[in-house]
């Protein structure tokens, strides 16, 4: 008898961008500018940093398993608390759903090369896991709706899709639901929903209150949350009250919690990003096509760069590392001949593409 199931064995960890200060230290680098994660390049609002201070006196007390952030974020989209789950990240509230609701002899189905860390979740479970090829680095939603059968128990959807940047329309997902039995369930990841939400073929899954349908949203990147750890997801509840089971009972912290009940409260920070992140949208697209690259047309805070070859964005990777811009090679997605680039202040923006600039003239 093996002590490590062979699913586990097989797997390969997450792997996060590179952190700055491996690079500062690996390079000689004094100053490095991170484009990787899908960070907001302005950190997070002076409200939720002045929260995050005042939560600081209460840490010698356990936190309330996110039960004030539930509240808010009802009172925010008008649902009942109990339709609200908090974690320490909506990959948290993945590997919640994959535990409550996996079965042996269950299946999977999603699109291909989808965000990295839902597939890591996912296949951890040792079911089998179903893809779909991307159509136009969109998700086919009638092919993946073809490829339902009676062992279909999760359809996973990102929308923005992370790696590619791409949606799917209400029109698109309206006619897939139909094909949707109801005894399959839904992951709606809109990790970058804050991005695209005002968009008007967008289809906000709140809209729906479908009760096969799990949202999942996070504050790790309009808000500016990364390094506090929470998302949150949003479902029938009977679903969340299953959730709840196995959910660990003190996540998240009590300064993580604070933190994004202030960051709820400004409004205008969020407006502030947003506009930030559409202006360096249409300037990086264009000054990326401009030096003769494919980019795919984004609707988040990041592009996917589509090269010929993985020695390409090998090359462009090490050598925009050697300059102090560290980018994401999509590898490990299942995209070995793409790159993400995420989408900084105006100012990183012009320091990338200069850099970009100078690796391209040397391939």
């Amino acid at each position: 008898m093996t002590l490590v199931p062979p699913y586990i064995a097989s797997l390969e960890p997450y792997k996060p961008g590179k952190p700055i200060e491996e690079v500062k230290k690996e390079f000689g680098l004094r100053d490095v500018l991170k484009l990787a994660s899908n960070e907001n390049p302005l950190g997070p609002s002076p409200i939720a940093l002045e929260e995050l201070k005042k939560s600081i006196n209460d840490i010698h007390y356990y936190p309330n398993g996110g039960y004030d952030l539930r509240v808010a974020l009802a009172e925010k989209f008008n649902c009942k608390v109990e339709n609200v789950i908090v974690g320490n990240g909506s990959d948290g509230i993945l590997s919640y759903i994959i535990r409550t609701f996996l079965c042996e002899g269950d299946e999977i189905l999603t699109t291909e090369a989808a965000f990295i860390g839902f597939q890591v979740l996912a296949k951890s479970r040792g079911v089998p896991y179903k893809t779909v090829p991307y159509n136009n680095w969109r998700y086919n939603l009638p092919e993946i709706a073809k490829r339902i059968n009676e062992k279909t128990k999760i359809i996973y959807l990102a929308n923005p899709n992370n790696p590619t940047g791409t949606i799917f329309t209400k029109s698109e997902f309206e006619s897939f639901y139909q094909k949707v039995p109801k005894e399959v369930l839904i992951i709606l990841d809109e990790a970058y929903f804050e991005y695209t939400c005002t968009d008007p073929s967008y289809p906000d899954s709140l809209s729906y209150r479908y009760d096969n349908v799990i949202t999942l949203r996070t504050f790790s990147k309009i808000y500016g949350l990364a390094g506090l750890r929470v998302g949150y997801g949003f479902a029938h509840e009977e679903l969340i009250g299953n959730l709840l089971k196995v959910k660990l009972p003190f996540d998240p912290s009590t300064p993580a919690q604070s933190a994004a009940i202030g960051a709820l409260r400004d409004k205008d920070w969020i407006k502030h990003s947003k506009e930030v992140n559409e202006e360096g949208l249409l300037f990086n697209e264009n000054a990326i096509k401009s030096l003769g690259l494919k980019v795919v047309p984004s609707k988040a805070n990041f592009h996917m760069v589509v090269m010929k070859t993985e020695e390409e964005v090998n090359k462009i990777f090490i050598e925009l590392l050697k300059k102090g811009v560290i980018v994401r090679p999509l590898k490990s997605f299942g995209l070995p001949h793409c790159l993400r680039i995420t989408v900084g202040t105006k100012e990183q923006n012009e320091i990338m593409i200069d850099k970009l600039k100078e690796v391209i003239k040397n391939l």
